[in-house]
């Protein structure tokens, strides 16, 4: 039985990634931090679809919890096929409003849970001799927002950690690429006005805002054999807003 870890999956684009990646064959791991009921009817979509699921409750900002949600997969299954590092949370404002609080709390989630989550998973994958990694950047990691610095740092962390690490492990089987997504229609979102959207919308060459599910396939390319030469990759899904 192939194995996908999900972090962050209990809405948005982790969501969409979960349900696709169990249309896929794989018995997945929800992993959510205290929304234990989206988790729940996460699972129950793919279960009732014929599919394997199961909530896994996992804060990414703390590393224990990360790898005891790894450890469990392992034990469990015996392996740990597919890994999708999704967790994040966002800051919006000023760099000079945010408290020491709010900056520790979206590096330790965003960065710091990404490179534990990975790091735990490498461990399986390198005795396995395979596995795929895909890393949740954003545009922003790319080319930063304004009144975003600190998601953009966490972003633009993930990028070059995900380059990194796909040289590191290229040489045993296990693949690493990163996707950056754009204006994605989801709630990390709703602190924007519809004004401050439609001028977001208005921006990008392809006239729409991005949906979960377009992050979801490509995710499912980059996990598949279809991709097998594709490692240390940042695919951009944006509608050509950042080229």
């Amino acid at each position: 039985m192939k194995t996908a870890i999900i972090s962050g999956a209990s809405r948005g684009i982790g969501r969409a990634i979960a349900i696709s990646l169990a249309k896929e064959g794989y018995a997945v791991i929800v992993g959510y931090c205290d929304n234990k009921d989206k988790a729940q009817e996460v699972c129950d979509l793919i279960i009732n679809d014929g599919g394997i699921a199961q909530a896994y409750q996992c804060d990414a900002s703390k590393p224990s919890q990360v790898k005891a949600m790894v450890e469990y997969v392992k034990t469990k299954y015996s392996t740990v096929d597919v890994v999708v590092a999704n967790a994040g949370i966002g800051a919006y404002g000023m760099l000079i409003d945010h408290s020491d609080e709010t900056i520790a709390k979206v590096i330790n989630t965003n960065l710091v849970g990404c490179i534990t989550l990975c790091k735990e998973a490498s461990k399986v994958m390198l005795s396995q001799k395979s596995g795929n990694i895909v890393t949740v950047s954003s545009m922003w990691g790319q080319v930063g927002g304004s009144c975003e610095s600190v998601y953009s740092a966490t972003k633009g962390g993930i990028i070059s950690f995900s380059k990194a690490l796909a040289k590191e492990l290229a040489l045993c089987g296990v693949r690493v690429n990163c996707v950056a997504p754009g204006f994605i229609d989801t709630e990390i979102n709703n602190n924007l006005t519809q004004e401050e959207k439609d001028a977001l919308i208005a921006d990008i060459p392809l006239g729409r805002a991005g949906t979960p599910q377009d992050v979801a396939d490509a995710v499912i390319w980059l996990t598949s054999e279809k991709a097998g030469y594709v490692t240390g990759q940042v695919i951009s899904i944006n509608g050509g807003l950042v080229i």
